[in-house]
């Protein structure tokens, strides 16, 4: 048994970022050609469009705004004019990022631009490639999430707020479109290990470590393996589910 994304085309929103490019490496090592969106950094764009096609796959990259419908109906029709294929697997992994700090002190305007990070752009992929998902009669919608949604610490309400308004987009769309053999989960990764640790040398974290029942971090990897799984055929029964990859530090109920 192994993942097997051959045929199939996958949209990954801020595959620059962290997270992105590991999830863009990981579902093009699976077989799926990938599209590479970005925002501003058009230079990483080229370098990992070099790297996927590399293993052998196709890779498109393309810059929109997600939080601006238009700019994703126009990134829409770039890729339909490019040779890449239907979009048949969406990753809806940008998010804007912005300085945390308590209730009373978080400027309106980064209520507004978590809104459009989490719940808007949600809505705008939706709107743009759920459709051909349809007549495909096939496809998969992927939100990264987090495990702040769950926790509500202090001076997380930005987050929280436009992480949980996407996580209601999610679940109710699995509702509306199950019929069409379409799935929609959402990934909730915990404080993850990403290059820019590696870098820095600050994988270490004890005072998280001791509230994470398996007593570590885990890696960009490990989520992008779960975003891979979902993607597959493999979780072909699985639908408005909240994934959470974090080692145990929140564990949703019943």
């Amino acid at each position: 048994m192994y993942i097997d994304l051959s045929g199939k085309t996958a949209l990954i929103t801020g595959a620059t970022g962290q997270l992105g490019r590991v999830m863009a490496r990981t579902l093009g090592n699976c077989g799926a050609d990938i599209v590479i969106h970005y925002h501003s950094n058009e230079e990483k764009a080229a370098q990992l469009q070099h790297e996927i096609e590399a293993l052998g796959r196709t890779a498109f990259a393309v810059q929109a705004d997600i939080t601006d419908f238009a700019s994703v109906l126009r990134m829409k029709d770039e890729i339909a004019n490019a040779t890449i294929g239907s979009v048949d697997i969406v990753v809806a992994n940008a998010v804007v990022q912005y300085q945390w700090t308590t209730v009373l002190e978080q400027p309106l305007e980064d209520y507004a631009s978590q809104f459009g990070s989490c719940v808007l752009q949600s809505v705008h992929l939706a709107k743009a490639f759920v459709p051909g998902m349809i007549a495909n009669k096939y496809g998969r919608m992927i939100g990264i999430n987090t495990e702040c949604a769950m926790q509500n610490f202090p001076g997380q309400s930005a987050y929280v707020a436009g992480k949980r308004g996407m996580d209601g987009i999610y679940r109710v769309l699995a509702k509306e479109v199950g019929e069409h053999r379409i799935t929609v989960n959402q990934v909730a990764p915990g404080w993850t290990i990403s290059d820019r640790d590696r870098e820095n040398h600050s994988e270490r974290n004890e005072s998280y470590e001791k509230s994470v029942p398996l007593r570590r971090r885990g890696t960009d990897q490990e989520i992008a393996n779960a975003v891979a799984f979902l993607a597959s055929d493999l979780a072909s029964f699985i639908t408005g589910a909240y994934v959470p990859v974090n080692g145990g530090n929140v564990m949703p109920t019943i």
